[in-house]
């Protein structure tokens, strides 16, 4: 493979250089090696052919100067590695972002940060291509504003690893299947992770904290989520893992911590025949564990660990199916039976009832005097006689009682 350095004997290149790097794009045969020294390059460059560019030291800077995406590419086998990418343009209809690529396969972007760029990797009709170990913020905008800091539309069997979103909006993968999502992390955003119409893809070991929603799973299916951790979910409505109409699921030994509403189900499974499995979680001192939204039955819901939260069961519709669920091996800590054998399943099942907590479910305006002593003292009365028949929500009939691990 040809290689072509770039050797610069000024200490800084200025913005005069203007065409320097798209010249030697350009200028390059296909399967090139453009290494840079430290220095400013022009932003706005176009790759339409095998190439790869190469940061050979820190320092190495590709300004967008506020306008249009900063580096665009069409085609395969383009790699992007050792880079900061600064100021892009703030046009939302036109995607202005630091990296855009399109249409290729076996692309890499590695080890690249990027700064004051209003979207971050901009990925469409993506495949086989590698993003890993990049650091990614957008620009200093109110959180609605910001663009997204990775978009995967169209995109499948990539591997997105390592990547540190701040202060972004969201990472989306939306028309995208067989990716593999690993050990990447997000604060200070929206959605940390969103897919929508996504299939077959692989969520493992991500760090998400201080955002709105930690992974929202939309008309998706057949997808794995295993061992990532979701912590303080801002605000009122602040969700760790949220299920809309989503089917065949396996969201095993994730941790949910510090949220309003811990794991969030809405008519799922969709698909009549199938299945979601909720197992081996932590769901830990969150207002709300388990919210049901509409109609959701036929998942299963098994050994997980739901200790600390305000409430462990909410249903907000009235008329659906919380009970049809598979529910059973589940630590729940507000369980008030006895293990006389030792086995650690409790003698009698654990049933979660509503009763003058369906004020606030169904009124919000009471949910001003949710947690109030008030609120507090009705659902004792109600308990030790009740008013009106209380809601029967669910029934573990296999409680655990005690923690294993």
């Amino acid at each position: 493979m040809l290689r072509i350095i770039l050797l610069c004997h000024i200490a800084f290149l200025t913005l005069l250089n203007a065409d320097i790097l798209q010249d030697a794009i350009d200028r390059a045969p296909s399967g090139s090696i453009l290494k840079l020294p430290a220095g400013v390059y022009k932003g706005n460059i176009i790759i339409d052919k095998p190439l790869t560019i190469v940061g050979k030291e820190d320092g190495v800077i590709i300004d967008g100067e506020e306008s249009g995406t900063v580096i665009t590419t069409n085609g395969s086998f383009i790699t992007l590695k050792n880079l900061k990418i600064i100021g892009s343009g703030d046009r939302h209809e036109k995607l202005d972002a630091a990296i855009s690529m399109e249409n290729g396969s076996q692309c890499e972007i590695r080890d690249c940060i990027i700064e004051d760029c209003l979207f971050g990797i901009d990925m469409k009709m993506m495949r086989n291509s590698i993003v890993v170990n990049n650091k990614i913020s957008s620009k200093d905008l109110s959180l609605g504003l910001r663009g997204d800091g990775l978009r995967l539309w169209y995109s499948h069997d990539n591997i997105i690893k390592g990547n540190s979103l701040v202060k972004s909006r969201d990472m989306i993968v939306w028309y995208s299947h067989g990716n593999e999502i690993i050990g990447n992390s997000a604060e200070h955003c929206r959605y940390s992770l969103h897919f929508m119409y996504a299939g077959k893809n692989v969520v493992k070991n991500n760090h998400y904290k201080f955002n709105s929603v930690g992974i929202f799973f939309m008309y998706s299916k057949d997808t794995i989520a295993v061992g990532n951790t979701i912590q303080s979910s801002l605000g009122a409505t602040g969700m760790g893992i949220g299920l809309k109409d989503v089917s065949n699921f396996i969201l095993k030994d994730n941790t949910i911590i510090y949220c309003a509403q811990g794991l969030y189900i809405d008519r799922s499974p969709l698909e009549p025949g199938t299945r979601n499995w909720i197992t081996g979680n932590k769901i830990l001192y969150n207002a709300v564990a388990l919210h049901f939204h509409s109609m959701s039955e036929n998942n299963i819901i098994k050994n997980n660990t739901i200790m600390g939260n305000i409430e462990d069961v909410v249903n907000d519709s009235r008329g659906s199916k919380t009970n049809e669920n598979e529910i059973v091996g589940n630590y729940w800590d507000n369980y008030e039976g006895f293990d006389r054998d030792g086995d650690n399943i409790g003698d009698t099942p654990h049933k979660v009832y509503q009763y003058a907590d369906q004020l606030w479910i169904y009124n919000p305006d009471v949910k001003f005097f949710y947690g109030s002593p008030v609120i507090s003292m009705l659902n004792f009365l109600a308990k030790l006689a009740p008013f009106t028949s209380p809601l029967f929500l669910l029934e573990d009939k296999k409680p655990k009682v005690r923690v294993e691990g």
